[in-house]
């Protein structure tokens, strides 16, 4: 197969191979950016592969980083872009089923394309445009499936953290997973728990997020690599309703948020599990706050003042989340009400703590007290938002 007209991305970085190969090197665009460039998909940043070890390639260009010299990977700067560029290379003895204990640079891409890790990745394109194939991955391709190189068991001994990499990309890509690829992945879930959270939480949040995630989701759940993860184990049946999430831009909020109204964890535990995850702190706090406004509006209608308190970004996602999660909700009514607060956020208040120390109350828990008093009046109306009228409200106090 033969791609006649390349995307910008790539001819911008022929120069680069063309330098190899005059040297007598073979390069290559290998990987990620060939499956999407024959999908059709957006592509970010390529990779090159290369015959010319580390020490040649550095020699090749008068600009060039050590980003990962061990595994043989150099950047290269050239005409103010970088290129990462690999040695060809065969791994050996992954004792912790994540990083070789071993790399060896070869000059064949043969040796090098066999280490990868589905099919549709093992695909490489020379400076003419020729697709090399040597895995059936064009095939696997037209077939929409996710198979791995070789021996399954292999490559997910190699690299446990594939596992989560395959229903990622079933997620991304709307793909299937291949027979013995899946076999492979339910017999050797336990070998997840070798890998360290942060690593599982971007592959987790990719699948979660992709536009097959249903279906991706049920294969996670039901190859058990869901009880290898932090606070999933034994809760295969509550998370087996999970959504598609295709409503909210902020999305990752929402795919926590789901996760943990799913899980049914309580507000007082939602800041554990999600440091559990690696989760940020703004992410905790985002959560927290989707939780407490989903808790009051399954509840009970919620008054002016928790309208106010949860803030219009949380109210408008609890609302695509109660929306996505079947649960009945009068969104615009919501929505309206919040918006004819007399203030919407703290800050809109027209006095601080340093107002009321002015008029001679001391800090302190009473002051605290006071501006939630104030605060409450003001949303409901009782009290307009003025120094003058608030002053006066004190003294009538």
């Amino acid at each position: 197969m033969k791609i006649d007209k390349l995307p910008s991305i790539f001819l911008s970085a022929l120069p680069v191979l063309e330098i190899l190969e005059q040297a007598g090197y073979e390069a290559y665009f290998v990987g990620g950016a060939i499956r999407d460039l024959l999908l059709k998909r957006p592509i970010h940043d390529i990779d090159i592969a290369t015959s010319a070890y580390p020490e040649e390639v550095k020699k090749l260009f008068p600009k060039t980083i050590d980003t990962g010299i061990k595994h043989g990977t150099v950047t290269v700067l050239h005409h103010g872009e970088s290129y990462e560029i690999t040695t060809f290379r065969t791994e050996s003895g992954y004792q912790d089923f994540r990083r070789p204990d071993k790399v060896t640079f070869v000059r064949s891409l043969a040796e090098d394309l066999k280490r990868r890790d589905f099919t549709i990745n093992a695909l490489a394109m020379n400076t003419s445009g020729d697709i090399i194939d040597l895995f059936d991955g064009l095939s696997d391709l037209h077939k929409h499936l996710i198979k791995a190189v070789g021996n399954p068991l292999e490559r997910f001994h190699e690299d446990a953290l594939r596992m989560m990499r395959a229903v990622r990309f079933m997620s991304q890509l709307g793909f299937k997973l291949e027979k013995q690829t899946a076999i492979a992945l339910k017999e050797l879930h336990p070998l997840l728990a070798k890998i360290s959270v942060e690593r599982i939480r971007d592959e987790f949040v990719k699948m979660g997020l992709g536009n097959d995630s249903r279906r991706a989701f049920a294969v996670f759940l039901n190859t058990h690599l869901s009880e290898e993860v932090p606070n999933f184990a034994g809760k295969k049946n509550l998370l087996a309703v999970y959504p598609n999430l295709k409503f909210n831009p902020d999305l990752e909020t929402s795919l926590w948020s789901v996760i943990a109204i799913l899980l049914k964890i309580p507000n007082r535990q939602i800041a554990n599990f999600m440091r559990s995850w690696k989760n940020s702190n703004l992410m905790t706090n985002k959560v927290e706050k989707i939780i407490t406004l989903f808790d009051v509006i399954s509840a009970h209608v919620p008054t002016d003042f928790e309208l106010f308190e949860a803030g219009e970004e949380t109210l408008m996602n609890t609302i695509d989340i109660a929306r996505i999660l079947g649960q009945p909700i009068s969104s615009e009514i919501l929505v309206n009400r919040y918006r004819a607060l007399p203030i919407k956020k703290a800050a809109d208040l027209a006095v601080d703590g340093r107002f009321l120390i002015n008029l001679g109350i001391k800090p302190g828990p009473e002051l605290g007290n006071l501006l939630l008093t104030i605060k409450k009046a003001v949303v409901a109306g009782e009290l307009e938002n003025s120094p003058e009228a608030i002053a006066a409200f004190l003294n009538v106090e």
